[in-house]
């Protein structure tokens, strides 16, 4: 979390400070509406960074992907960004009308105008010719946007109306792009802020008409097939393998791809529970119905239906040279352990007579059950050479740090490695901290959609 929290407040300060050197007598504004109108545009300069760094990131781009700690992470970082974009959106819009209500509540006076400079040359003439448009659509953009990102982050609401109206968002902004460009102070735009503020602009309005043109990661898009489905009911779990085409690039275990089925839905992220093997071209999902799109794919999806696959992405990828390992794969979450152990599996026979590189222990902590599934993760771990520890629930309890640490006393020397429900991942996460574990030795998936 660190890195993210990195980008987002640096971002923010590099756009203040490079605002302040823009302005420098700004904040010794006499008066509230003289204030106003300083608040007004450093808001509204923040506001819009934010909003083009999110939109930017909608890209899935893979240059900072490695950086700041995988697609999890530049998701949650998307996230925060669109958050704070409309917080300060909203401060935004209560400094330009909040005092215009209080004159007309009769609680201030505003103060006399004074004549506005003359035009300094034909692009000032031009960008206030416009104003009055910008402020307009601005204000319904702002509406617009406020009730988008509400739609985003309230889970309550199905996640098949999430995504069919997120990329709308994309709209909103490149009208909030016009209303920025027009209102903006127009000295601005020979300082070092306006060079920055025109590079997020365009960058972010370019991507805004990527996503609208539904080309996201087209580039790493390859076709393939559906060829086996089976479905666990007492889990509530489906397994599907996928053959792609041969321009698959292959994947390391632990990432995971965007799977889109049909053109009016879309790509949908499924961490892979396969190694790879370049000969054979075949990658395996396996999905948990946690809310109405996963629920109905044991229904929408059948045995020779086309797909497209994007990516590989992730960085959780067990590569952290460590001789001793811990992995924990709570629910669903013991997906991308599932690859990681057939990597191994491979490696070891193909291997067979150099030693084990690593200690592993792998803990399997389920509330449902399936003995056939259990069965199948039991035969994967004898078969890469680690040791494997079931809990479930209702009979074993929940899982804890001390539990694990009981198990391995020699965890002072290991990684860990979780995957599952982010409140437990954070709880076994402060646990290990406590007691002594560095922070950077506890590696956590946090891919959320939303």
């Amino acid at each position: 979390m660190g890195r993210i929290k990195i980008v987002f407040w640096v971002s923010l300060a590099l756009v203040a400070v490079l605002w302040l050197a823009a302005d420098p007598d700004a904040l010794q504004a006499t008066g509230l509406f003289a204030l106003r109108g300083a608040m007004v545009q450093l808001s509204g300069l923040l506001g819009m960074a934010c909003m083009s760094l999110a939109m930017i990131l909608a890209l899935r781009p893979r240059w900072p992907e490695r950086w700041i700690g995988g697609l999890d992470r530049m998701y949650r970082l998307h996230k925060w960004l669109g958050i704070g974009g409309l917080v300060l959106a909203i401060v935004h819009w209560l400094w330009s009308q909040g005092p215009k209500w209080a004159v007309g509540l009769g609680w201030l006076t505003r103060p006399a105008r004074s004549p506005r400079p003359a035009p300094v040359n034909l692009a000032e003439e031009v960008l206030r010719s416009w104003r009055g448009v910008a402020e307009d659509i601005g204000e319904w953009a702002f509406y617009a946007a406020v009730l988008l990102i509400a739609i985003a982050l309230i889970r309550r609401i199905p996640y098949r109306l999430f995504y069919q109206t997120h990329r709308l968002l994309a709209v909103a902004y490149l009208v909030l792009v016009f209303h920025a460009v027009v209102l903006m102070n127009f000295s601005y735009w020979a300082s070092p802020l306006g060079l920055v503020v025109a590079v997020l602009l365009a960058h972010g309005s370019w991507a805004a008409v990527i996503v609208l043109l539904r080309r996201v990661g087209a580039r790493r898009k390859v076709g393939g097939t559906i060829t086996r489905l089976q479905f666990y009911p007492d889990l509530h779990v489906l397994e599907g393998e996928i053959e792609t085409a041969p321009d698959w690039p292959g994947h390391k275990p632990g990432q995971f791809a965007f799977v889109t089925t049909d053109h009016a839905h879309e790509a949908h992220p499924f961490t892979i529970a396969s190694a790879w093997t370049p000969s054979e071209h075949r990658l395996t999902f396996i999905t948990k119905a946690l809310g109405d799109y996963t629920r109905g794919l044991p229904d929408a999806l059948r045995i020779g239906q086309p797909v497209s696959v994007e990516g590989p992405y992730g960085c959780f990828t067990f590569d952290d040279g460590l001789a001793r390992q811990i992995w924990v794969g709570g629910g669903i979450g013991i997906t991308p352990f599932i690859a990681r152990l057939k990597q191994l599996a491979m490696d070891r026979e193909a291997y067979s007579s150099r030693p084990h590189p690593q200690t592993i222990d792998l803990f399997h902590t389920t509330a449902d059950w399936s003995d056939d599934a259990i069965a199948k993760l039991t035969a994967d771990a004898a078969a890469a050479g680690i040791r494997l520890h079931v809990l479930h629930d209702p009979q074993d309890g929940r899982l804890t740090g001390d539990r694990i640490r009981a198990e391995v006393p020699e965890w002072r020397q290991a990684s860990i490695w979780f995957c599952g429900p982010p409140g437990f991942g954070a709880a076994l996460r402060q646990d290990f901290a406590r007691h002594g574990l560095p922070a950077g030795r506890f590696h956590q998936e946090l891919f959320e959609m939303r």
